[in-house]
This record gives structure tokens, C-alpha cells and sequence, in this order.
């Protein structure tokens, strides 16, 4: 709601896409490089003590941000409060699936959760843009942000507070780190060369790289077509449409969701996400084709068929390629990675179409994904590696 809300009020109140663009790619960033922060904060102390505060300051942030462009301030006023509600915002996303991982430790039903997530994520896709757009275009361009602050406030206290009973427990670290003597004896340099390998930088552990460089490409795609669809609507003057063109991609991700997670698969991990992103690549072009609001809503809902699925086996691949003690980290790092996508995409999209039109944004689009598919080509062989070594 937050990406869409910015674009509709941003296009409005001051005609601009690329400056929508912008404060998109602003958000999301800061987002990005807050979560990674953050989700290492609350694998140290904690859910609730770390997002509970942060949730506060997120949404005082789009607060200040909805008046600021109510009463039409300069534009670069606007970026500020954009920033801080990202970097404030964190990954309820990835603070589900810790809790999950938690309570079915060893479970094959940990796919289906994930699963389930993923699909109730695509929901969220589906109602999210419908509400904005509606608030946006028949209240006024700002009504379409008030919404997430209520939303977020509600169910952020409900989720960090009310339910911390269902949040992981804080996990230590294996072994106490001990400097080690260069006379030290070779049992003695083991544990501690252990400890030192589980504490390093958390996309070090082998095939993490894979997985968020080509999440990141994903959220180019979405980046790019948050802006490209609300474009392409208006030059339809079908703007209102922009909120049910969005949702049919995710409508389609949310039946495929169910669809996938309702089995349990034979091939492993690194194959069926490889296979996802093809899926995904082949579809994607299909926006190409679409000169008016239903064909490009029924081209979502094809297109959106690979995206929870994929979604699916990347955290089920975080999950296997990183500690426990460190999984709410490895599981945010897949929505950071996305974050920076969309904030690429959707700065890229929007200075493009601002000089060539909407389709200029679906090309975006199309190529982030093309590349997606390349990266996880080069790496399926690095990510079936260790993705066999952690689960011996």
C-alpha cells in the first residue's frame, strides 16, 4: 500500500512520475538497509523489544509525510519522513517465519507454512492496492497512505505485543568466542574457528548470494510495474483501475501459493526455485502484449503464477543455508534484497517513463527478470552444493 499510495499521491499533487519514482526508491531503500539493522537487533534482544519502538517511529514518520504533501510542501521536504518510516519499518514477513521455523522445528509442515505465508503475503497484494487506489482517487490523493499508519499500528501491536507468547526465544551463539594463541592446541583452535564461522556476515554462509541477487531482480520487476501500471492506466484514463490491475498478479500468486504449498515436492530445494524463476521469465513478457486494463490484469494474473512459489523456495533455502541463530537475519535479508530491487526498479521505471511512456517501465521489467533467470542458471550449481552440505 505504501509504494502504490506514494505514486498515486505523488503523480497527483505534484505531476510527476519520476519524482514518484524517487520517493519510492527512497522508501524502499531505507527500508532495505533498516531491516537488515533491524533483524539483527531482534535476533539479539528479540521481537518485541526491538520492533515495538521501531514500529512507532515508522508510522509518526508517514504521519508527517501525509500532511507534508497535504499541504503541498516542496517535494525534497518529502523525503525525509519517506526515509525514516523505511528504515523504521522492518519485516513482519520474515518475523512470521522465524516464529514459524520455531514452532515446527524439523517439520515437513514448514513448507507448507511458508507456503501459507507466501499466499496470505499475496493477499495482502490483492486487497492492499484495491484500498489505496480507491482511497486515493475517490478521497483524496493522500488518503491512500493514512490507511497503512492504522493498518500497521493495529496489527503491529497486535502481532509484537499481544502475541509475543509465539516469537522464537532469543537464540546465543554456539560457542563463546575465545582468541585463540598461535601455541594454542589444534582442539582447542576447532570450537573457536567454528564460532568465528557462524559469526561471520550472514550473506558469507555459501548460496545466500545466489538466492538475494536474484530475490533483489524480483523486486526490480515489482519496482518497475508499481509505476508502469498506474502510468499505463492513466494514459487509458482508467487511473482507478490501477489498484485491480495490480491485484491480479498477486491474485494469481496467491492460487498458485495455496496450490503449491498444499503438496510436498520430490525435486530439491535448488531446483524447483530455479525452475520458479524460469516460470516466471517466460511469463513476464506477456505485459508487453496488453493495450488496455483487463488484458493486462489477466497478463498479472499468469505472470504472478511463479511469484509466490518462488518466494517459497528462497526462504526455504534461507532456512537450510543459515544458523538458527541467525535465521530471522538470513530470512530478512530476502526482503531487503527485494526492497533494494523495488527501489531500483521503481526510480529507473519511473525516469523512464517520464521520457518514453509506460512501456518503457514493462521493458524494465521484463529485462530485471531476463537477468534474474541468468543469475540463478550461474548458481544453481554453488546453491545445490551447500544447500546438500547443511542438510548432511
Amino acid at each position: 500500500m505504501i509504494s502504490i499510495g506514494i505514486v498515486l499521491m505523488v503523480s497527483a499533487l505534484y505531476d510527476s512520475y519520476g519524482w514518484a519514482g524517487a520517493l519510492v526508491a527512497t522508501n524502499v531503500l531505507a527500508w532495505a538497509l533498516g531491516n537488515a539493522v533491524l533483524s539483527r537487533l531482534v535476533d539479539r534482544y528479540g521481537q518485541a523489544r526491538v520492533m515495538i519502538p521501531a514500529l512507532i517511529i515508522a508510522q509518526s514518520a508517514m504521519i508527517y509525510l501525509v500532511l507534508a504533501a497535504w499541504v503541498q510542501s516542496p517535494v525534497w521536504v518529502l523525503f525525509a519522513p519517506t526515509a525514516l518510516n523505511g528504515l523504521a519499518g522492518g519485516s513482519a514477513g520474515a518475523l512470521v517465519r522465524a516464529r514459524w521455523n520455531h514452532a515446527l522445528d524439523g517439520s515437513s509442515l514448514l513448507h507448507t507454512a511458508f507456503s501459507l505465508e507466501s499466499t496470505l503475503d499475496e493477499v495482502t497484494y490483492i486487497i492492499g492496492p484495491l484500498v489505496a487506489t480507491a482511497l486515493s482517487t475517490m478521497v483524496h490523493p493522500t488518503a491512500g497512505l493514512i490507511a497503512p499508519v492504522v493498518l500497521s499500528l493495529v496489527g503491529g501491536l497486535w502481532f509484537y505485543y499481544f502475541l509475543r507468547g509465539t516469537q522464537p526465544p532469543v537464540r546465543r551463539r554456539p560457542l563463546d568466542h575465545i582468541p585463540v594463541e598461535e601455541d594454542e592446541p589444534q582442539d582447542r583452535q576447532a570450537p573457536v574457528a567454528a564460532t568465528l564461522q557462524r559469526d561471520r556476515f550472514v550473506l558469507a554462509f555459501g548460496g545466500m548470494v545466489s538466492v538475494v541477487l536474484v530475490t533483489a531482480l524480483f523486486g526490480g520487476v515489482f519496482g518497475a510495474l508499481d509505476v508502469s501500471i498506474v502510468a499505463a492506466t492513466t494514459a487509458w484514463d482508467a487511473r482507478s483501475m490501477a489498484g485491480l490491475v495490480l491485484a491480479g498478479m498477486s491474485l494469481g500468486s496467491a492460487a498458485a501459493g495455496l496450490a503449491y504449498g498444499a503438496r510436498h515436492w520430490k525435486a530439491p530445494l535448488p531446483k524447483r526455485f530455479l525452475i520458479g524463476v524460469a516460470v516466471f521469465a517466460i511469463l513476464m513478457p506477456l505485459y508487453l502484449l496488453a493495450h488496455n486494463a483487463p488484458v493486462l490484469t489477466i497478463c498479472g494474473f499468469l505472470a504472478g503464477s511463479a511469484i509466490a512459489p518462488s518466494f517459497t523456495n528462497a526462504n526455504s533455502l534461507v532456512t537450510v543455508l543459515v544458523p538458527k541463530h541467525r535465521l530471522t537475519e538470513g530470512l530478512s535479508w530476502i526482503g531487503t534484497s527485494i526492497g533494494l530491487g523495488v527501489a531500483l526498479g521503481s526510480s529507473f521505471a519511473g525516469w523512464l517513463i517520464d521520457r518514453h511512456g509506460y512501456v518503457a517501465g514493462y521493458w524494465t521489467a521484463v529485462i530485471a527478470v531476463m537477468i534474474s533467470l541468468v543469475l540463478a542458471i550461474a548458481g544453481y550449481q554453488i546453491l545445490r552444493h551447500h544447500a546438500a552440505l547443511r542438510s548432511d
